[in-house]
């Protein structure tokens, strides 16, 4: 299989060394197994791909697609003796079409970059996940990433317009659109969006662009109780009110930022609330702080120009690096009703002090999506067995509050079992088959999702 490979790819897209393997080994979920590939290779284009996989499925070796490998659950990691198959290197923007509002992106392009490429045209690619910086469009797609700005905007997948996926017998797929509408046949670019690399290997990507939003006013409301900052929220959506960005900090967080990088920010505070609006009507951000302030805010400050907004919103980005300083992180991500979100708040606090870990909580709080970071010492067995009950307790908490066990992270390894209960027997069943007509080996990705 090595030579066809080399071969097929050229002998430096083909690596065995044991060190490069082992680093490629796995992504940034925490406590996820890896397994002991045998190779990793990175094609140059999508007819590299293909060739890796004729050749992997000829052999019958598994195939785990990556990107940049930031993801939180364990859908990139190694299972032994499989073939990493990294996207990295299709890296081109190809196409901005400013009339039609559309981009063609290779997936080993960072998600930010397609926003900078767009600009001169007065457009952006709108949804922004905390990684977008360092993670690639392949990957958001992959596992339907959401972002900060979803609360308006919204995810992935309802900005990918069209794809060119790699099948598991290599054969090439082109499925979507390039128009605004599009309603003929089943609609295949959502099913491979959010597969997590379960279905096929994603090697193109349209996707729609937005005008970039006039410059957004900006406040941060401070609570003495998380669950004043879940009503606060609660008011705000019930009020009709649109922010371009709600988000939510707890006292862990903003103390582990203030440890990390001092910023000022009030780390007696039992949650911070940063909120924006870039609708050009400055009474929508003054009825946010007024609902904050009836919710309980203790303060409602305003930036008064963009370097403070930016200097908040970069608060928030520290969140998880910040936190990653306190020991190994579990990271959860469920999503519950919008007004069940204190419940929700109460619920984490209530499992960490049930088990003696430490869990913060950062939160998409305009979506009800949140993001449980729970603590743990791995060389305390433990601590890590009290850190995998709370994150039990905390899934069981989302399906009780009529949620969901993952917002935006995918299931990966991490929550295989929780999305069988979540999904149901008729409900699993019917995704099982669409993965067996797929992938009839069972090649791609084996273990991830189902």
């Amino acid at each position: 299989m090595l030579e066809q490979l080399r071969q097929a790819l050229g002998s430096g897209a083909v690596v065995t060394d044991p060190d490069v393997l082992s680093a490629h080994a796995r992504d940034e979920a925490g406590l996820c197994e890896a397994g002991r590939p045998t190779v990793l290779v990175r094609p140059a284009d999508t007819a590299g791909v293909s060739a890796a996989v004729r050749i992997a499925a000829e052999h019958g070796v598994p195939i785990v697609p990556q990107g940049a490998r930031t993801g939180l659950s364990g859908a990139a990691n190694a299972v032994d003796g499989c073939m990493l198959l990294s996207t990295a290197a299709l890296n081109r923007v190809i196409e901005i079409d400013p009339v039609n509002r559309f981009a063609v992106v290779q997936p080993g392009v960072v998600n930010a970059d397609i926003s900078r490429a767009s600009a001169e045209h007065g457009l952006r690619y709108a949804p922004d996940p905390g990684s977008f910086e360092s993670s690639t469009i392949g990957g958001n797609v992959a596992t339907n990433a959401g972002g900060m700005c979803c609360v308006k905007y919204g995810v992935t997948s309802e900005y990918v317009l069209g794809l060119e996926v790699v099948l598991a017998d290599g054969e090439v797929l082109r499925c979507g659109r390039r128009t605004a509408k599009g309603v003929a046949g089943y609609d295949l670019a959502r099913l491979f969006t959010g597969s997590e690399g379960t279905l096929g290997i994603i090697t193109e990507i349209t996707v729609g662009l937005q005008p970039i939003p006039r410059d957004a006013l900006t406040l941060a409301a401070v609570f003495p109780s998380t669950a004043a900052a879940g009503r606060a929220v609660t008011a705000i959506t019930a009020a009709g009110v649109v922010p371009s960005l709600m988000e939510l900090l707890d006292q862990v967080h903003l103390r582990a930022i203030e440890d990390y990088r001092p910023m000022g920010l009030d780390t007696k505070a039992a949650a911070l609330l940063l909120a924006a609006s870039d609708s050009g009507v400055p009474a929508d951000l003054d009825e946010i702080a007024s609902l904050c302030e009836e919710a309980g805010a203790s303060e409602v400050y305003r930036a008064t120009d963009a370097a403070e907004a930016d200097a908040l919103l970069a608060a928030r980005r520290l969140a998880y690096p910040a936190v990653e300083q306190l020991g190994t992180v579990i990271v959860d991500d469920f999503a519950i009703p919008r007004t069940r979100l204190a419940d929700a708040l109460d619920g984490v606090a209530a499992a960490s002090k049930r088990h003696g870990v430490t869990i913060g909580v950062i939160a998409h709080a305009g979506d009800g999506n949140l993001h449980p970071n729970i603590i743990v010492d791995p060389d305390n067995p433990s601590s890590v067995a009290a850190g995998r009950a709370a994150f039990d307790d905390i899934m069981r908490l989302a399906a009780d509050l009529g949620g969901t066990c993952t917002g935006e992270h995918g299931i990966g390894l991490l929550k295989r079992d929780w999305l069988a209960a979540e999904a149901g027997e008729v409900g699993l069943r019917v995704q099982r088959a669409i993965k067996d007509a797929l992938d009839p080996q069972g090649i791609l990705n084996p273990g991830k999702v189902l």
